[in-house]
């Protein structure tokens, strides 16, 4: 009798081993979600070298960054040059929007995108321009007029940029000169008429959205920042910083973008 059950039981032993191999029963360990890729997106008067103190965090705490060239158009046409480059990602996104860039963010549309994150940014609604958002009745305090907002005529129309004499102090009052100086060097112009181009169906109606308000903007007031994040019921936080706190305060950026990418 002992013998059968020892028998029986070293039967019904390779009987599971045998279905665990052909796969009728699922095995015990599972492979964790893949993390998702990082889609950092430049703002006016600035490039993707913006992004480097921020890539380089998150890099270093294992995501995958993607950091795209922003045409700095208008919303539209900025939105599918960024939704052209999700095309080559696999899995989902998080989409991160410093300044104008978040305009664009807010008009790209990606089934793939999870999370929106925007660092002292535009978040407008369907039918709104970012000037709105300047407004100084509603939100005094933007030092982004002339003479440090001057303008120049390129081959696609009317571009605006900030005049290097005031450069440091309007846009990133709280990076070192050096820091400051390489900024500047590489700053790239906005079309004008991207300021008042009506924004489309806004992305942020469907996703999860975190805002990085920065408390010392000398660009977007942070009374204009503030509204946009609670009309858009983000996550918000803010930090003590100028309008480029992604360059000043990378750590702290890139903390929040973490944020949004473990929901």
């Amino acid at each position: 009798m002992r013998f059968t059950r020892t028998r029986n039981l070293l039967l019904f032993a390779l009987s599971l081993i045998a279905a665990e191999t052909v796969g009728i029963l699922p095995a015990v360990a599972t492979a964790e979600p893949a993390r998702p890729t990082i889609v950092l997106v430049h703002g006016a008067f600035a490039d993707t070298t913006s992004w480097d103190g921020v890539a380089a965090e998150l890099r270093a705490d294992g995501y995958r960054v993607v950091v795209p060239d922003n045409p700095l158009r208008g919303p539209a046409n900025d939105a599918a040059a960024i939704e052209r480059s999700l095309t080559a990602i696999d899995g989902p996104i998080v989409l991160v929007g410093h300044s104008y860039g978040g305009a664009v963010i807010t008009n790209v549309d990606d089934p793939d995108v999870r999370a929106l994150v925007y660092v002292s940014a535009f978040a407008p609604q369907q039918g709104e321009p970012i000037a709105l958002a300047l407004d100084p009745i509603r939100f005094p305090g933007s030092r982004l007029l002339p003479p440090a907002l001057a303008f120049t005529v390129t081959g696609t129309g009317l571009d605006a940029y900030i005049e290097s004499a005031y450069f440091h102090d309007v846009f990133a009052q709280d990076v070192d000169a050096a820091t400051a100086a390489a900024m500047l060097a590489h700053q790239r112009s906005l079309a004008v008429i991207a300021n008042i181009e009506l924004s489309g169906p806004a992305a942020w109606t469907k996703t999860p959205s975190w805002f990085v308000v920065s408390g010392q903007d000398r660009v977007i007031p942070p009374s204009a920042q503030r509204a946009m994040a609670q009309r858009i019921g983000a996550h918000t936080s803010e930090l003590n910083a100028s309008h480029a706190a992604l360059v000043s305060q990378p750590d702290a950026v890139a903390a929040v973008i973490e944020q949004a990418a473990d929901q």
